[in-house]
C-alpha cells in the first residue's frame, strides 16, 4: 500500500489515488444541497394541506343540518337584518252583509222615510211587459179613513199605523194599491189572515169617484214584514168584474206584485246603507291599527 499526501483514500472503482476527485466531491455536496431543499419544501407543503383540511373541516361542520345547503353571509356587528318586504295586513273583522228583510220587520231598523213618494216614486207601475201610468197617491196615519168594510176594525185593533194608497190605470181598467204600516210582523200577518181587503179605491186622475163603489171588484190581501197590502181592481165604467174576464184580474195581479217589490226595495236599500256604513268602519279601524 502505498501512502500519499493527505494520507490513505479509496478512490471511486475501489482505485488507490493520493488526489482527491473534486468534480464527484463537487456533485455530491450540491446533492445533498438539493435533497435538503426538497425535504423543506415537502414539509411545508403538508402542513399546507393539513391545515386546509381543518379548515375546510369547520366549515362543513358549520353548515345546516340539511348537508350541503350553502349558509347564510355574516352581518357585521351591530347591523340589523333586512326587514321583510311583504306588506302586513291588520285583521279586521266584517259582519255579514245585513238581511233586507229585517228592515222592513223591525221598526228600529226601518228608519227610512216612508211617503208615497219614497214608496211608490215611479211614475208608472211596470210589471213584465206591463206598464200602467200612476194616477193619483195619498197617506193617512187614520188607518180606518182609507178602509170600509170589516177592514175598518181590523186596522184598527191591531195597531195599524199608516196606511200609503196609490192608484194606477190603463185601458178602461184601474187599481189601487194600499199599503197598511204595522209595529211587527206578527200584526200585519193577522191582518191577511182575517181575509178582509176592504181597502177604499181612491180616485183621480182619470179615475171617477164611483171607481169600485156599488159594483163587483176584485180584492186581495198579502203581508210581508211588517207591512200587510191590498189591491182592489176593476173596471172604470162600473162594469161587474167576474171570474171569466182578464183585464181586471191582470192589473189586480200586477198591482200586488208591485205593492211586495216595492216594499222589499225598501228594505234592500236600507240594508245597503248599512251595509256602506259597515264597510266604511271596517276601513277606518284599518287605517288606525
Amino acid at each position: 500500500m502505498s501512502f500519499g499526501q493527505g494520507g490513505p483514500f479509496d478512490g471511486p472503482g475501489g482505485s488507490s489515488s493520493s488526489t482527491p476527485d473534486w468534480g464527484a466531491l463537487a456533485e455530491e455536496s450540491e446533492a445533498q444541497a438539493r435533497r435538503k431543499r426538497w425535504m423543506w419544501i415537502g414539509g411545508g407543503a403538508l402542513a399546507t394541506l393539513a391545515v386546509a383540511g381543518i379548515v375546510t373541516a369547520a366549515v362543513m361542520a358549520g353548515g345546516g343540518s340539511g348537508g350541503g345547503g350553502a349558509t347564510a353571509a355574516p352581518t357585521a356587528s351591530g347591523q340589523a337584518a333586512a326587514p321583510d318586504d311583504k306588506p302586513s295586513f291588520p285583521d279586521v273583522s266584517v259582519p255579514p252583509p245585513p238581511n233586507p228583510q229585517d228592515y222592513i220587520s223591525d221598526p228600529k231598523k226601518d228608519t227610512a222615510p216612508l211617503t208615497p213618494a219614497t214608496l211608490f216614486p215611479q211614475k208608472s207601475m211596470v210589471v213584465g211587459e206591463h206598464t200602467y201610468p200612476r194616477t193619483s197617491t195619498a197617506t193617512t196615519k187614520d188607518c180606518t179613513a182609507a178602509a170600509q168594510g170589516a177592514l175598518v176594525s181590523s186596522l184598527s185593533h191591531n195597531g195599524c199605523k199608516q196606511l200609503l194608497r196609490a192608484t194606477y190605470s190603463k185601458g178602461g181598467v184601474a187599481v189601487t194599491i194600499g199599503v197598511a204600516v204595522f209595529d211587527s210582523p206578527a200584526r200585519a200577518a193577522k191582518v191577511m189572515n182575517e181575509g178582509k181587503p176592504n181597502l177604499m179605491p181612491l180616485p183621480g186622475g182619470g179615475v171617477p169617484s164611483d171607481f169600485c163603489q156599488g159594483t163587483k171588484c176584485r180584492m186581495a190581501t198579502n203581508a210581508t214584514g211588517r207591512y200587510a197590502y191590498f189591491t182592489i181592481a176593476g173596471y172604470l165604467n162600473g162594469k161587474d168584474v167576474t171570474g171569466s174576464e182578464t183585464k181586471a184580474q191582470q192589473i189586480a195581479r200586477d198591482g200586488g206584485s208591485y205593492a211586495f217589490a216595492q216594499i222589499t226595495q225598501r228594505g234592500k236599500d236600507q240594508a245597503a246603507k248599512a251595509a256602506e256604513r259597515q264597510l266604511k268602519e271596517a276601513q277606518r279601524k284599518a287605517g288606525r291599527s
